[in-house]
């Protein structure tokens, strides 16, 4: 019902002025729903605005942390490289059974709040970490006799074989410097028994010490003697 009571069918046998107050208030009604639209479109156009405001900030701050994390990525790659050829530097061949190469990165089987620099700093202690080295036993000590017994031995077969050619020729040619090759091969054999026992004790963590060292040496030098005297008197 319209407020002058009046319908659309009605406009044909109505008088005047009631034909004119109601197209008066037409007039307000439709002034009240223009002004109501242009309020909702600006709203809209503002909510829009706004929105894409936020969309743009939001972009802004995905690229700045896409960003960093790939600064964090390339700095975690050099630093498990530099991890990597320190283990290697370290262990040797024994790295290999990893593979040549670094191997990949791997996510942990429990995940937590760690991050790849806990993970890094735990593999740092890991690779740093030198084992104390193992107790020269009296075992351990009786081989390293061995080793000096045994280049003794060899020194004194080398320095009797190079002794026997130089004096079997004496025409001037490079031969005669046999003897002295025979001297040189009598005191490299002991020494090269210290070399032997110094690869086994670093492969068993056992630290060499100068009386182990001496008594190696001593031991090889004193059975070379014994055996190059023994030989010249046969």
């Amino acid at each position: 019902m319209n407020e002058s009571g009046l319908r659309p069918a009605d406009f044909a046998t109505a008088d005047y002025r009631s034909v004119l107050r109601r197209l008066t208030t037409l007039d307000d009604e439709a002034a009240t729903q223009r002004a109501e639209a242009v309020r909702w479109h600006d709203g809209r156009l503002a909510a829009a605005d706004q929105a894409v405001e936020e969309a743009g900030r939001a972009v802004q701050e995905a690229k700045r942390a896409v960003a960093a994390a790939q600064r964090t990525v390339e700095e975690v790659d050099a630093r498990a490289a530099g991890l990597w050829s320190e283990y290697v530097h370290k262990v040797g061949p024994v790295a290999e059974r990893y593979g040549r190469m670094m191997p990949p990165a791997s996510i942990p089987r429990q995940r937590s709040d760690r991050d790849a620099a806990d993970y890094l700093d735990e593999v740092a202690t890991k690779v740093k970490y030198t084992a104390p080295a193992r107790p020269i036993t009296g075992g351990v000590k009786l081989l390293f006799t061995v080793f000096g017994f045994l280049g003794g031995v060899a020194g004194a077969i080398l320095n009797h074989v190079l002794r026997q050619a130089g004096d079997t020729t004496t025409d001037g040619t490079w031969q005669d410097a046999l003897p002295v090759l025979a001297l040189l091969a009598l005191l490299a054999c002991p020494v090269l028994a210290v070399v032997a026992a110094k690869r086994v004790a670093d492969r068993r963590g056992s630290g060499l010490d100068a009386t182990t060292v001496a008594t190696v040496l001593i031991t090889g030098l004193v059975t070379a003697g014994l055996l190059v005297a023994g030989l010249r008197t046969v």
